[in-house]
């Protein structure tokens, strides 16, 4: 069928999707913390929240087209373009994650005491997110999947 057809019907694709998965996690808990503070009075307005969450957003697309790219591989389909998928995914995740970052530098630096320890917790989420986004990329790696770069990454 494809000239991987072999190699991707062997291959174990449950540690990329628990990844996958656990990054997903990780990023509910971002969304959903950060999200919060629209609805606080005192952070509604929070400096970088709304800039935070426009990149959060398309992150977490990518996210869940991972993961499922993942769910469908784990589940018996071969065709490489769900490798493709996937793997643009987890890159162009990467990319809005730097910016989510950058936001939540400057929620941190603008909110009350009140709030820094909260926002200090979703920083915590988010690392968690990105780590595990990591691990399914060098697990993938390992395995021999290759990432698009640069120009090659989808902008959807």
């Amino acid at each position: 069928m494809y000239p991987n057809d072999y190699y991707y019907r062997v291959n174990n694709w449950e540690p990329i999707l628990y990844m996958l998965h656990q990054s997903l996690y990780a990023e509910e808990m971002v969304c959903a913390m950060s999200s919060e503070l629209f609805h606080i009075p005192e952070t509604k307005n929070l400096k970088g929240s709304r800039e935070m969450h426009n990149h959060l957003i398309p992150a977490s697309y990518h996210r869940v087209t991972a993961v499922g790219s993942a769910q469908r591989l784990k589940n018996g389909e071969q065709q490489q373009t769900i490798v493709e998928t996937m793997t643009a995914c987890i890159v162009n995740a990467e990319t809005q994650d730097k910016k989510v970052r950058e936001g939540l530098k400057i929620m941190e630096e603008n909110a009350s005491p009140n709030y820094i320890a909260f926002i200090k917790v979703i920083i915590k989420w988010q690392e968690q997110a990105e780590s595990y986004l990591n691990q399914a990329k060098e697990a993938l790696r390992s395995m021999g999947v290759s990432f698009p770069v640069g120009s090659e990454q989808q902008n959807y």
